[in-house]
């Protein structure tokens, strides 16, 4: 496996919302300080659990500096991490830059998933530029492979290009193709960088065929046994029992409409954090809803 810095387990934090829609930036503090307390190496701000597409820039910034500030005054050694791609180049540089800025550790970038039938000389050149103008040394960008959900894949071509040309800022990706033989391949064909999966369920394989941690919704949820399972491969021991229990957990959560909205109930209902909402298109459960995910949730994780 991997030795490569950003190596461990992640969140894609969800973002706490008022019942207006709007962001509860007092609330998010106590958010990242249960995730770090649960064993998180750090956090995806405003990634797909984020809803970070539903964001508008001013918004972005004013939750990534709130993440920020917490991490100076109490966790220093947790890692933050920005999902910051667009459709417009334009704004992903200036994005990217403001997340930099303000001490992150990486930017976890989609592709323009508006255009689905770009050219791959055609993506090379855009995250070109993202990289150019906006990556500093020592920060490094991760690219967002979640063809189901963008439209446009990441081939390893793409990657290696990419790895080859800014081989101190690009760091890796985020594979959410749910696909043990893609995170294989890869962890392959990018030597040195760190592949991160984004389903809770590949963790342990995943890094036993060279992936370097996860990004993940359930790390919301069941950090604690994610990260038993990657101490355990760290220190060569036996990491399966843990993986089965977040399997049967990450089954139920995959069940869900939407998984934001089930992941902020369960927080609620089991460690007493405020009901947030989540912002639309996405709907929150309803109070059956609610009682029968938590019901499930019960079952699979006594």
């Amino acid at each position: 496996m991997s030795t490569y810095p950003l190596t461990g387990v992640y969140a894609a934090a969800v973002t706490p919302l008022k019942g207006n829609g709007q962001p509860d930036l007092a609330a998010l503090p106590a958010l990242l300080s249960f995730l770090a307390q649960r064993g998180c190496h750090g956090a995806l701000m405003l990634g797909t659990t984020g809803e970070g597409p539903s964001f508008a820039p001013e918004e972005r910034a004013e939750i990534w500096k709130v993440a920020a500030d917490w991490r100076a005054g109490q966790a220093p050694d947790f890692r933050l991490l920005a999902g910051t791609g667009t459709p417009s180049l334009s704004e992903t540089i200036s994005l990217t830059r403001n997340a930099f800025e303000l001490g992150y550790e990486a930017v976890c970038v989609l592709p323009p998933y508006f255009f689905r039938n770009a050219s791959e000389d055609g993506l090379f050149d855009w995250f070109s530029q993202v990289i150019d103008q906006s990556v500093p040394e020592g920060r490094w960008l991760l690219g967002y492979h979640i063809p189901v959900v963008s439209g446009v894949a990441l081939p390893l071509s793409l990657l290696q290009k990419l790895s080859s040309v800014f081989l101190s800022r690009f760091g890796g990706l985020k594979d959410s193709s749910g696909s043990l033989d893609s995170a294989r391949d890869f962890a392959a064909g990018l030597p040195g960088k760190a592949v991160l999966v984004g389903n809770d369920k590949l963790l342990g394989p995943g890094m036993k065929v060279g992936a370097a941690g996860c990004i993940t919704a359930g790390a919301n949820l069941w950090s604690s046994p994610l990260r038993k399972i990657y101490d355990a491969y760290r220190r060569g021991e036996d990491w399966s029992t843990f993986q089965m229990e977040v399997d049967a957990m990450r089954t139920k959560m995959d069940a869900a409409l939407s998984p934001p909205a089930y992941i902020k109930a369960i927080l609620h209902a089991q460690h007493d954090l405020p009901l947030w909402q989540v912002r639309s298109p996405l709907r929150d459960l309803t109070t059956e809803q609610t009682r029968a995910a938590l019901i499930d949730f019960e079952k699979v994780h006594t």
